[in-house]
């Protein structure tokens, strides 16, 4: 099967939407399919991939590290019905997704949808929050969603919230699936690296290491890691935090921990390479996090397939990860961060290698391909099933002007 993946952010540009979108492009490729990806240009950027169709773009107004296209759509469109593909699947609501469904629309093709973001968590970004409400966003997905032949949704919340909006479209929970060979390699867990790296960052052996792996913006609620991390230090002399990610937020956090007297204590590392993430989380005692905007929680799930135990705020998907102590624990609000770490701190809940391992087949990308094919298949007969009812198959988003001449396409 030729599958057409649309997407807005890609690497190398770094969020848990890129990872998850290159788990699933080599989990299908590793059972005989071909992956095209069609997303936005990226200054850094430094190979060519002729499976990798790239549109002329520029940075988000809000959000200067994501980027929306400005032309191209017009010959990504003609490169896709070059390449006959049987299926869409798309990755975003806006620019490149839209254009998702207008190839599906002219290609008479069923599109799927992934719903990754929960945007009610991000409408600061845009005015901070004073021209885009919750109701936008219902009445946006509502319109979006409408007629697509299913949406992947990585959470039951993700779920609960589109049919909340009115969505009808098929929905699928399919949590995103984590490529356990890279976070299981025997390399990985050398100890002696460990420690190497741990002596790096200038820690001891009998140093407690708090690790915050992610995206350092605002709705990650890494300010609230912070605050506790003052209290937790103060009951535990030999605790430290490593933060390590890049983001909007950084210069924010980093002034937060030397107003909080912790710039001794606390260390950010900026971005890592993506080989060096698994060691990063093995050199770690602890994996924290107070974000309350996670649908999937990828860098749990990686923390959890590196063997660290993780105290991280919780919701109806997150709270079924960790449901035995020796995975970790869970927490409602980011108040109850510090009280709820000390507590598993004293208890030191021993690791359960057996139980891990039956969890993680659940979380691998191998499973999140063949529960993804088999969704695939539902959408073909559901696409089938709107065509000989006399139903459009897409809402058809000005997709007359696909049929537009070439010569116009830098206007398009």
């Amino acid at each position: 099967m030729k599958i057409g993946l649309f997407t807005d952010s890609y690497f190398p540009q770094v969020s848990g939407v890129a990872t998850s979108i290159k788990t699933l492009k080599e989990a299908l490729e590793k059972r005989g399919h071909v992956v095209y990806i069609f997303t936005t240009t990226d200054p850094n950027t430094t190979t060519i991939d002729k499976h990798i169709i790239r549109m002329p773009s520029v940075p988000f107004v809000s959000f200067k590290d994501r980027r929306i296209v400005i032309r191209g759509m017009l010959s990504a469109y003609y490169i896709a019905k070059e390449l006959e593909l049987d299926l869409i699947h798309t990755q975003t609501e806006f620019g490149v997704g839209i254009l998702g469904k207008m190839v599906a629309n002219q290609m008479n093709i069923p599109c799927i949808h992934t719903y990754h973001t929960m945007y009610e968590d991000y409408l600061h970004y845009i005015a901070k929050g004073k021209i885009l409400r919750p109701t936008h966003v219902k009445m946006f997905m509502r319109v979006f969603a409408h007629h697509l032949s299913g949406i992947v949704c990585p959470s039951l919340r993700v779920v609960n919230s589109l049919r909340s909006y009115g969505v009808k479209s098929p929905l699928r929970v399919i949590p995103t699936g984590i490529d356990l060979e890279k976070f299981q390699d025997p390399k990985t867990k050398d100890p002696k690296k460990i420690k190497e790296l741990r002596e790096n960052l200038g820690y001891s052996d009998d140093q407690v290491l708090l690790l915050s792996l992610s995206r350092l913006s605002y709705e990650k609620n890494i300010q609230e890691v912070i605050h506790g991390f003052k209290e937790i230090h103060e009951k535990i002399p030999e605790a430290r935090l490593l933060i390590v990610g890049k983001g909007p937020y950084e210069e924010e956090l980093q002034a937060l921990s030397e107003e909080l007297g912790l710039k001794e204590w606390v260390t950010f590392t900026g971005e890592v390479d993506n080989s060096q993430v698994p060691f990063y989380y093995r050199t770690a005692d602890f994996f924290v996090s107070c974000s309350t905007s996670e649908s999937q929680g990828l860098t749990y799930t990686e923390a959890m397939a590196c063997e660290v135990q993780c105290i991280v705020c919780g919701n109806d998907y997150i709270d079924t990860l960790f449901d035995d102590l020796s995975l970790g624990k869970t927490f409602r609000e980011p108040k109850d961060f510090v009280a709820t770490f000390l507590a598993y701190y004293e208890e030191k809940p021993e690791k359960d290698p057996h139980y891990l391992e039956e969890k993680l087949y659940a979380m691998s990308s191998d499973k999140f391909a063949e529960d993804i094919l088999e969704f695939y298949d539902a959408a073909f007969d559901y696409y089938r099933t709107e065509i000989e009812e006399g139903k459009p198959a897409y809402l058809g988003l000005a997709a007359g002007k696909l049929l537009r001449k070439k010569d116009e396409e830098d206007n398009f």
